[in-house]
């Protein structure tokens, strides 16, 4: 079972994620790692938290020669924003007087839940663990867990369709959307220029009114057999999974597999995907099994069938804004305005990395499960194995 955490806060020494399950072989490519951290990190509409961040993968554990050694993957992050807040947020008692509180809860935020369920004075602690920064720990995770799907040949990419008003109105190739992941310059991650500079537009509408806008990102996971997942019990189905991981994420409140939201307006004749079988193996697809379209988004009754797996996150606005909604303070209960933190405008292409993180997890998990094997070359025969029996299917 592949299993990850994370540890550290925003303004801490450093992020960790564990990660324990991966088996012993995989190449631990670093460049890929950093090259996802540096991912996590783009985009149009972020905030100067980015300027000052350069994460690099510190591996500590679990990789030896440039291969898992199949014991926990320790990684750590380091917070260059530390040496601005050692005094603030000491791990030793410290000077009070120097403790930068944040005196009034941001509506949107954990803020105010939070430091009624832990007995906090004030919402820095919330703040610290809750931000978004956590996500890098995730991205890291999720990279390792990339690094071994990769092996079975299954790819995870993901691209922005919608920020604040502006749509992408087309359906994007699988080929374009696995592109952008090496585009050296990230503006927000749509595979169409002209869309891409609406929701450009939009960005710098939400800045010059000081507030805030998102979005929608779509993960696809390209190359996934038929068989991950299980209908036989309710916490063992893949779609059920995906949505958990996706909806953990900061500002996600809503996930969608396929065309589930068009769907529930739709009759069944214009939804469901019909089944087709070829005389041959069609190049790249390990079945017969065909479809015209993907409505699906490659999961059927918990389980994958064979197409891309396409899952979507829905991102409300983040909660910082420069020109704050009305909340209460801590220590006095009066009126006034939501405390303000360096915060980013639109953090659409961003969560979709994040999103792929949490996406190869959960397949690389449910990979294991399947195919077992404490070694890579143990899990490639089962797979390759498994792999035969579906094509002769």
């Amino acid at each position: 079972m592949i299993r990850f955490s994370t540890a550290g806060e925003s303004h801490g020494e450093a992020l960790v994620a564990l990660v324990s399950g991966i088996p012993a072989g995989v190449p631990a490519d670093l460049d890929f790692v950093n090259r996802e951290l540096w991912r996590r990190q783009q985009g149009y509409g972020r905030g100067g938290r980015m300027k000052i961040e350069t994460d690099r993968a510190h591996v500590l554990s679990g990789v030896r020669h440039g291969k898992t050694i199949g014991s926990p993957i320790a990684i750590q992050l380091e917070n260059r924003d530390w040496k601005n807040w050692q005094e603030k947020l000491p791990v030793e008692a410290g000077d009070p007087a120097k403790h930068r509180a944040v005196v009034s809860p941001r509506p949107g935020h954990a803020d105010l839940a939070g430091a009624l369920k832990y007995n906090f004075p004030d919402a820095r602690y919330v703040l610290e663990r809750a931000s978004a920064r956590e996500s890098a720990a995730r991205v890291a995770a999720g990279a390792f867990a990339k690094l071994l799907l990769r092996e079975l040949d299954i790819e995870i990419a993901s691209h922005v369709i919608r920020v604040g008003r502006v749509e992408l109105d087309r359906d994007a190739a699988w080929k374009e959307i696995a592109a952008l992941a090496g585009k050296e310059e990230v503006v927000l991650a749509c595979v169409d220029p002209a869309a891409e500079a609406r929701m450009k537009e939009e960005v710098d509408a939400a800045t010059h009114a000081g507030d805030t806008v998102n979005g929608v990102f779509e993960v696809v996971a390209h190359g996934v057999p038929a068989g991950l997942g299980s209908y036989a019990n309710w916490d063992e189905r893949l779609d059920g999974q995906l949505a958990w991981a996706v909806m953990s994420l900061q500002a996600v409140k809503a996930v969608e597999i396929g065309r589930g939201v068009a769907a529930a307006a739709s009759f069944g004749s214009r939804v469901h995907d019909p089944i087709h079988y070829a005389a041959e193996n069609p190049p790249g697809r390990p079945t017969r099994f065909t479809r015209p379209h993907n409505n699906a988004g490659g999961v059927e009754g918990g389980v994958s069938n064979g197409e891309d797996i396409v899952v979507r996150g829905y991102l409300k606005p983040i909660s910082t804004m420069r020109q704050p909604l009305e909340s209460v303070r801590f220590d006095t209960r009066e009126p006034t305005s939501a405390s303000y933190e360096r915060s980013d405008i639109c953090v659409v292409p961003a969560a979709g990395v994040a999103a792929e993180a949490m996406v190869a997890l959960v397949l690389a998990n449910l990979a294991r499960e399947k195919f077992g094997g404490d070694s890579l070359p143990e899990l490639k025969r089962n797979f390759l194995g498994y792999i035969e029996q579906i094509r002769s299917y």
